[in-house]
């Protein structure tokens, strides 16, 4: 047979607890999300920020506009200057019958350039090399006469008596060029004199 259990009624007065008041409810917590998460505080969102346009290059100069600046020493300048005399020496014989006057006239802008090259610490050579390179490119343009080392001696002398004006005018401008060089050279050491004593100051 089946025995059913059963459980004794218990009889008598239940004992009741009073009741609590409600709690009032807990302010959030900060960081804390209502569900009990941990809220992650909002980052600042920074304003993107822009790079700076990268500024123009310089254009550079077309290379015909550029001329050419090199420094020659005063031996250098002393080559240039009789290599391009007897250069064009022999191109004036060549082409135009050993015309004194053309090689006058050629011997000019070489003065200039030769003033205008040799750098500044041989500036003095400019104008003592300018006659020796006058005198040499004067060969091949010199009268030979019937020929021989004497005729052409003699051509050569004729010849810087003859154009003499040419000689004395070339050096002329080469020194006035390298005057120019040697004052605008001494001011700028001087500038540069001043400000140093300023800074010092």
């Amino acid at each position: 047979m089946e025995q059913h259990s059963t459980r004794p009624a218990q009889y008598g007065p239940r004992r009741d607890r009073p009741a609590r008041p409600p709690r009032p409810p807990l302010p959030p917590q900060a960081g804390r999300t209502p569900g009990g998460g941990v809220a992650r505080s909002a980052r600042p969102v920074r304003p993107a920020q822009r790079r700076p346009a990268p500024a123009p290059r310089p254009v550079p100069a077309p290379a015909a506009r550029r001329l050419p600046n090199p420094r020659l020493t005063g031996l250098g300048g002393g080559l240039f200057c009789g290599f391009v005399m007897l250069t064009l020496g022999f191109l004036v014989a060549l082409l135009f019958g050993m015309s004194p006057t053309v090689y006058g006239v050629l011997f000019l802008p070489v003065c200039v350039l030769t003033a205008l090259w040799v750098r500044e610490g041989d500036l003095l050579t400019a104008p003592v090399v300018v006659p020796v390179a006058f005198a040499l490119g004067l060969v091949p343009v010199a009268d030979e006469g019937d020929g021989g080392t004497g005729a052409r001696l003699m051509g050569m002398v004729t010849g810087l008596a003859t154009q003499a004006g040419w000689l004395y005018g070339g050096t002329l401008l080469a020194c006035a060029i390298v005057l120019g060089r040697r004052m605008r050279m001494i001011r700028t050491i001087n500038r540069r004199a001043a400000a140093r004593s300023r800074a010092q100051a």
